[in-house]
């Protein structure tokens, strides 16, 4: 068999796959134990056929995968992949470039570069900022808190590549009560510990209360502002204006963890919800939630590239550094020096949709998350525990035991997926819409999947 034969062949296979997604179950139907007893063979002593490879891979994995780019998956805000979208990620896999420096991959890299402007555009961000494409949003925090921690040392005048961390000013991080939690994550991965942080209340919308913002910025010790543009449970903003300014008076450099609200930018129907956000010091956002790319892709963006250049040093004299003024290294932006072409299925998707054809999937998707509220606030015992504000809903039936058994209805039928969450210390039910295939037909379906779970939950309760 040609490799062309093969190439056609596991298309065919990935086409008939995705044909299933309207019909299939949502949820896997192996559990992890079954499948690594499926998978977990000897170490192969000798070479098998390419085309045994694949359909065997696929024969044996497809019960264990849940359908994540289903109209009716509403966990972990993943939206699914764009037809165009996914077949440019399957050229960028045959293409095969390390996009780290032009001079070797001047196609990559330039794509890199207008994707990049295309999504500064997009999201109403100033021309001049830096980008990098990178794994998803939590290494867009570690590379903007870089950048953040460079440009708030130098203005206090310590010269962190030369000097290093050991004996430099105190740094203090101010955060939300309801952060994510890959903002945390990537302050310790940079050396940040608990006790830099100071942690501020948010109300019940899980937005930063900007009166304590006031007071926690009355320091002269180098500060950076971590608000949020979009709560993963509710949706909610910080208020950016106000934070931005305040930061902007203090010396704080302010970051925006974006990672799906930030789309928000996109649509004039939606956009006062970031309004202010031009202003900041940073921005992280994934574009393999709402911008429907494969994963992974996040992108880190920065107001300040001279400070982005400093924290991601990588010239090397067996590097074929460009001059930055003539052809841009994407390396020079990115934590990882191995790294693919990320930014291609990105240039894609917006090809594909244009500024209105994004504008149109996010107000969309924010249609069907009111859709859905409207539905399960009708159903006997239902709570929606949030405004919805965006693609977030957050639902409870009367106590944490009926809300976790009509969950677990739901996702056994098959029909539908959503996540648990907790809210308040109370358990909540968590639905992300930012999928291109979510359709009205999907919202009814989910809705009635939700009645006949209740009502099975009910029939149990009762006998």
């Amino acid at each position: 068999m040609t490799e062309r034969d093969l190439l056609a062949r596991t298309a065919v296979i990935a086409a008939d796959y995705l044909e299933t997604l309207d019909s299939r179950p949502i949820r896997p139907e192996r559990s992890y134990l079954e499948m690594l007893e499926l998978l977990d063979e000897p170490l192969p002593e000798q070479p098998s056929e390419p085309l045994e490879v694949v359909e065997h891979l696929a024969r044996v994995v497809e019960p264990g995968l849940t359908a994540m780019g289903s109209g009716r998956f509403f966990g972990f805000v993943i939206g699914g992949a764009t037809p165009a979208a996914l077949a440019v990620d399957w050229l960028t896999s045959t293409w095969d470039q390390n996009t780290g420096l032009a001079e070797p991959t001047p196609a990559t890299s330039a794509l890199e570069a207008v994707a990049g402007r295309w999504v500064l555009e997009l999201l109403g961000l100033p021309r001049h900022a830096s980008f990098a494409f990178v794994t998803g949003c939590q290494m867009a925090h570690v590379t903007c808190l870089a950048a953040a921690r460079q440009g708030v040392y130098e203005r206090a005048g310590w010269d962190l590549r030369e000097r290093g961390l050991a004996g430099a000013p105190p740094l203090r991080v101010v955060v939300g009560g309801s952060r994510h939690v890959t903002i945390t994550r990537a302050l310790r991965l940079l050396g940040i510990g608990r006790a830099q942080e100071v942690v501020l209340p948010t109300d019940a919308e899980g937005r930063m209360d900007v009166a304590a913002l006031r007071d926690a910025l009355a320091t002269e010790a180098p500060t950076i502002v971590c608000a949020q543009a979009g709560d993963v449970n509710t949706g909610a903003f910080d208020d950016l204006e106000t934070i931005v300014e305040l930061g902007a008076t203090a010396g704080a450099w302010v970051h925006v963890d974006g990672a799906f609200g930030l789309w928000a930018a996109a649509t004039p129907e939606l956009a006062h919800l970031v309004a202010g956000h031009e202003r900041a010091d940073s921005w992280a956002t994934d574009a393999h939630k709402w911008l429907n790319v494969p994963y992974d892709c996040g992108i880190a963006i920065c107001a300040h590239p001279a400070a982005h250049e400093a924290s991601m040093e990588y010239a090397a004299a067996y590097l074929a550094v460009s001059d930055q003024a003539v052809a841009r290294d994407p390396m020079g932006y990115s934590p990882e020096f191995s790294r693919r072409a990320r930014s291609a299925p990105v240039w894609a998707v917006i090809r594909e949709l244009g500024r209105q054809g994004v504008a149109d999937l996010v107000e969309r998707c924010c249609a069907h998350a009111r859709g859905l509220a409207a539905g399960l606030g009708a159903l006997d015992g239902c709570e929606i525990l949030n405004d919805v504000v965006l693609n977030q809903v957050l639902v409870r039936f009367d106590d944490d035991a009926r809300t976790r058994a009509i969950l677990d209805a739901v996702q056994t039928e098959g029909e539908a997926w959503m996540s648990p969450t907790i809210r308040d210390g109370r358990a909540a039910i968590r639905i992300s819409v930012v999928g291109w295939r979510t359709s009205e037909d999907d919202v009814r379906r989910t809705l009635a999947s939700f009645s006949r779970a209740a009502g099975r939950v009910e029939e149990r309760v009762s006998g």
